[in-house]
Parts: C-alpha cells; structure tokens; sequence
C-alpha cells in the first residue's frame, strides 16, 4: 500500500505578509518590502480575503508557489449578507468605503443610505462620490445632505478627470473600497486612479488559468497619489448585513444624535411615545427620506430575525475613530 505523503512541516521562520489578490484558495501575498510572491492556503480550515494580515513562507526551490501558514486576527471587516442570512467576510483591514453614485443611472439613495449604514456599521470612514458630472446633472439636494451630516462628498468626471484629483487626495493614506449601483463608473474611476488595474487583473487571471473569468478576483492596486484601492466584484453591489432592530439606528448619524431625546432607552422609532426622532421628522429637521431609509432596514431586519433567530444578538461595529 503506497504511504500518503506527508504534510509540510511549519517552517522555523515565517514571513509577516498581506493578501493583494485572492482568488479561491490561490493567493498573491505581498511581504513588507512590496514583493508579492504566489501562495496557496495550507490546510483546509484556513480562509483569507484581500487585504488579509498573513503569516507565509515564500516559495522554495521546486516550488513557485508559497504557503500562507495563519490569517491574522482583522482589525476591520467589510462583509455582505449571504442567502442563509448570515455574514460572509469580502474584504479585510480596509478602512475606508466610497459610494458611488451617477446621474445615470438614476441613483438609488435608499442603496447609497444603506452602503452608509454599512460602513458605520463596520467602523469606516465614507464618502460619497457622484460620478459622470460632465452630464451637467447633480440633484444638490440630495448631496448637500449628506455633507450636512458631515459625509465629504466629491463630484467629479471619469471621462473627464474634473474632481478625479480631489478623490485621490481623499483615497490617500486610507485602504478603501468603491461601491455602487452597477453602469455608475466604478470600474472607470479605477482605471483613471490606478491605470494598472486592468493589466494587473489580466496578468492573475493567466497565472492562476482562469482567464475567462477576470471579474472574479479581488485585487489591492497601490495608488500613485498614496493609499491602497481593492477592486472586489463581492462588493461593487453589495448589501451589509443588518445588525439586531434595535441598533440599525447607528447607521444614520442624524438618528442617533436625536435617539439620546427619546424617552425610552430601547426606542425603535416606531410608535413608542415620546421618540425624539419621529419628532425630528415631524418638525423637518431629519428628512423623510433618510428615516424612510431607516424604516425599510428595521423592516428588513426583522424579516431576517424571523428567518434566522441567532441574528437576533447582532451588534455593529464600533464607530471608527
């Protein structure tokens, strides 16, 4: 009887390294000198995302490919919400989400309300970015609210490059992530940032066989301007998960600076007596909009609770600092 092989021994020293491409169980690990070597995962109980912190050791002679050995414990996680209602991590040790939004198609506020929600709910920073400002079609409105909420907001061209340079200035020193509503830009807004972007996705696709395939893979792209960029298809549209009912709230500053008025400790806003933010919409100084926002989430959650009774002990993230 032939003996299976035997498992490779944990080598004395390994490297500290972060995962720039993920693509399955095949890596692309980038040490602290800015070598990025092809690795694999070892064992099967391991899992890593782009912009995981790593232990690896890097390829030996006869092998081109390295080992990643441990997945470091992640300060920040952006995860989106699966079929069976639990989370499912895309993104890690990012700190910062930019949401996406175009005259065409015509935005969607309610989603960008709740990339927000989401990125408050993980501890990010956010900005909005409303792309395609060559069409000469901003809704002011709508975005001189959000920068009264304190959102920086950036209005800028793709085609044109108008604002492109106030948003790299942003993506500076951050590790961010774009988001949106699929046909606003992302993908040109890439391209525009990190001209690279599509040649570095085209090269993995060809070491790793799967050429067909290119929008499948998760790639951090260093931008000239400073900062890192992560392209993930899991997240150009993609939906958080929703903590308990009762902390949705958390997600829309304006709420939660008027929830500490209500009457009762655990309000949800709904129809306790009271409710300083029903108050606040009553008299105009929370939009209709957002609360209608607000509303469609706790609406959403407990939907979700029903379905999955363990959600119930949701909590979000602490606010970023």
């Amino acid at each position: 009887m032939a003996r299976a092989a035997s498992a490779p021994e944990v080598p004395v020293e390994l490297l500290d390294g972060r995962v720039v491409a993920s693509h399955g169980r095949r890596l692309e690990v980038e040490d602290r000198a800015g070598r990025r070597s092809a690795c694999r995962l070892h064992g099967r109980r391991l899992a890593a995302v782009c912009g995981d912190d790593v232990r690896y050791s890097p390829p030996q002679a006869g092998d081109d490919t390295g080992l990643v050995w441990e997945i470091l414990p992640r300060r920040r996680t952006l995860e989106r919400l699966a079929g069976n209602g639990r989370a499912e991590a895309v993104v890690a040790n990012l700190t910062q989400l930019v949401a996406v939004a175009a005259p065409l198609p015509a935005p969607d506020w309610f989603i960008v309300d709740r990339y927000l929600a989401g990125a408050a709910w993980a501890g990010l920073a956010a900005l909005v970015v409303f792309n395609k400002s060559e069409l000469g079609i901003a809704p002011e409105a709508e975005l001189e609210s959000y920068e009264a909420l304190g959102y920086p907001v950036i209005r800028c061209s793709a085609r044109t490059g108008p604002g492109v340079a106030a948003l790299a200035a942003r993506l500076a020193a951050a590790v961010s992530v774009l988001v949106g509503q699929s046909g606003t830009g992302k993908s040109s807004l890439l391209n525009v940032l990190a001209p690279e972007a599509l040649a570095v996705t085209q090269e993995i696709s060809r070491a790793t066989d799967e050429g067909r395939h290119t929008t499948t893979h998760a790639v951090l792209h260093r931008l000239a301007s400073g900062g890192d960029l992560i392209d993930s298809p899991g997240v150009r549209d993609y939906a958080p998960p929703l903590p308990a009912v009762r902390t949705i709230a958390s997600g829309f500053v304006e709420l939660q600076a008027a929830a500490g008025g209500c009457r009762f400790q655990d309000c949800v806003h709904d129809a306790e007596p009271g409710c300083a933010v029903r108050a606040g919409v009553a008299a105009g100084t929370i939009r209709r909009r957002r609360f209608d926002s607000y509303r469609r989430l706790v609406t959403l959650a407990r939907e979700f609770e029903a379905r999955f009774p363990e959600r119930r002990g949701a909590r979000p993230r602490p606010p970023v600092r």
